[in-house]
């Protein structure tokens, strides 16, 4: 064999080589993905075969049934079809950290199907079936629509104002003890105070309801907003302002580019403790003083013995306030990622 054919053969097995290959380790992730994906489709699957093939009670009302199980069979297919697809989108196989949720979401509404609608094992109808919420969403969705949006504007007052306020607050208290000698008492005296309490004078004095509500939105979101950002600016090392004075910084940059960045994670959790504050202010004032919101539409499907609407503004309320703490969680992780590695939460 001739030197040439020597280099042929060293030329192919390179090339070969070099061809890229299938990674086990990426097979191995596609195959959990597909087994975890398909489990919960056919988890969905089987619900809906329930739902749509066990006949409900007898002298039931619900007439949302069969397009409550097309839904659920619609949820199913799209789980395997974006299972199968991961395949060849990589981004698509974190469905395999979902998958376990997803799975006993469907054992759960099928448990909750069996045990309403189709075994009558709950007292009606203080417990009234999935397709009853599917039915009060299709049925009443404007009115919906219009309380979601009442309750989103009263919110984002009130918590926009109370976060901003709490804030200023905060950092006043944290950084001036001038500042603090004269805000630290009253907020000693306000802030241990629940916001709901403050209801009867808050509807006097303002002149609306919407302003009072406000108000007390903002109160239930100031108070630890204030404490969280005061503790922050407080605890900031001294070492980073000895730093800066020494290359000459002023007080106004100590404050903006030291003080407030390094306590910005403090600030977030504040904010996360306000938000979740706001919402049980914002029912409790919906219910007394308003005349739309989710809290206002709670108080009327509970006058009403309305179990089905009452269980659907929950159910808006929770998947609301997730939404929003998500949100706030894509925010933290926007303005904080040069603290990545250094902040665990």
């Amino acid at each position: 064999m001739t030197n040439s054919t020597f280099e042929d053969v060293a030329t192919v097995t390179s090339v070969a080589d070099a061809t890229p290959r299938p990674d086990r380790d990426t097979f191995a992730e596609i195959a959990r993905c597909w087994i975890g994906g398909l489990l919960a489709s056919s988890a969905w699957l089987a619900t809906a075969g329930v739902s749509s093939f066990w006949p409900d009670i007898a002298d039931s009302t619900w007439e949302r049934t069969h397009e409550f199980a097309l839904l659920l069979g619609a949820v199913a297919g799209t789980i395997a079809v974006l299972t199968l697809a991961s395949r060849w989108i990589g981004p698509l196989r974190r469905i395999r950290r979902a998958a376990p949720w997803l799975t006993a979401l469907a054992a759960l509404t099928l448990v909750w199907e069996i045990a309403t609608a189709k075994a009558a094992l709950l007292p009606m109808p203080f417990f009234p079936p999935p397709q009853a919420i599917f039915e009060v969403l299709v049925d009443d969705n404007s009115r919906l629509i219009d309380c979601v949006l009442a309750s989103g504007r009263l919110l984002a007052g009130g918590y926009v104002i109370g976060a901003v306020f709490g804030f200023v607050a905060g950092v006043s208290i944290g950084w001036s003890q001038k500042a603090g000698y004269w805000i630290h008492p009253i907020l000693r005296f306000i802030g241990p105070l629940p916001a709901t309490a403050w209801l009867p004078l808050a509807f006097f004095v303002f002149p609306s309801s919407m302003s009072a509500s406000t108000f007390l939105i903002a109160l239930a979101t100031g108070f630890p907003v204030t404490v969280l950002t005061w503790s922050g600016i407080a605890g900031v090392n001294s070492t980073y302002y000895d730093v800066g004075r020494t290359l000459g910084a002023s007080q106004r940059f100590l404050v903006l580019k030291v003080a407030i960045p390094a306590a910005m994670p403090y600030v977030f959790v504040g904010l996360f403790m306000g938000l979740g504050s706001s919402f049980a202010v914002l029912v409790v004032a919906e219910m007394l003083g308003v005349k739309s919101g989710l809290g206002w539409y709670l108080q009327w499907a509970q006058g009403w013995a309305a179990y089905a609407n009452m269980y659907t503004a929950l159910f808006i309320m929770a998947l609301a306030c997730s939404g929003l703490i998500t949100l706030l969680f894509r925010a933290r992780d926007h303005l904080l990622s040069w603290q990545k590695g250094l902040v665990q939460w």
